[in-house]
């Protein structure tokens, strides 16, 4: 995940707590993330990046989209999910970088598709975290922002209703990637996922 400042500690925190049983809270969301990967069109020889890869749930469908000649990065700011997403043999994927998606670790154009599951709440200057992302992507390409359930599903869980501000809300979205250097081209707020796609311009 990842933040600034208190926002970073309170996000590692918040995770660090939860990595070990994360994935079996949410045992149902696998699919979702493959349909995701799918979406987000990554083909065979792509250089990846996972941001905010929390366990590493992704990184299945992501190495078996770019086949051996690709690279797959997974980047999270929370150690205990790393740790856990290397438990579970997923280093093997991919690279494991501990980093903040806010000044992340990577030269100016890297990478030709970036998937960011459960990010963009969580980023203490979303405007900031989309633009660093795009100045990692190549010209052209994919970004999918996911989270395997949808706003109004979160709400319920949660016992709250959405907020007029959530970061997440159209246009808001589609807005802050247009200013960080994205277009939109969907945006697909379902009861079972929250998904964003964009282009770098």
């Amino acid at each position: 995940m990842s933040g600034s400042d208190g926002g970073a500690r309170d996000t590692q925190a918040f995770f660090g707590a939860r990595a070990a049983g994360w994935e079996e809270r949410f045992p149902d969301d696998g699919p979702r993330f493959a349909r995701a990967v799918a979406e987000l069109g990554v083909r065979p020889g792509d250089a990846v990046l996972d941001a905010a890869c929390g366990t590493g749930r992704a990184l299945p469908a992501l190495r078996a989209a770019t086949g051996p000649g690709g690279t797959v990065v997974a980047v999270d700011l929370t150690a205990e999910m790393l740790a856990e997403a290397a438990a579970r043999g997923r280093s093997a994927l991919a690279g494991l970088v501990r980093g903040d998606v806010h000044a992340l670790p990577f030269a100016a154009g890297t990478f030709d598709a970036v998937l960011a599951a459960g990010l963009v709440s969580h980023l203490a200057e979303p405007e900031a975290g989309l633009r660093e992302l795009g100045r990692v992507a190549a010209h052209g390409a994919r970004l999918a922002l996911f989270s395997p359930i949808g706003r109004e599903a979160l709400a319920r869980r949660h016992g709250s209703a959405l907020r007029p501000d959530d970061v997440r809300g159209q246009p808001r979205i589609s807005a802050l990637l247009s200013r960080a250097g994205w277009t939109a081209t969907l945006v697909d707020d379902a009861e079972d996922r929250w998904l964003v796609l964009a282009v770098r311009q």
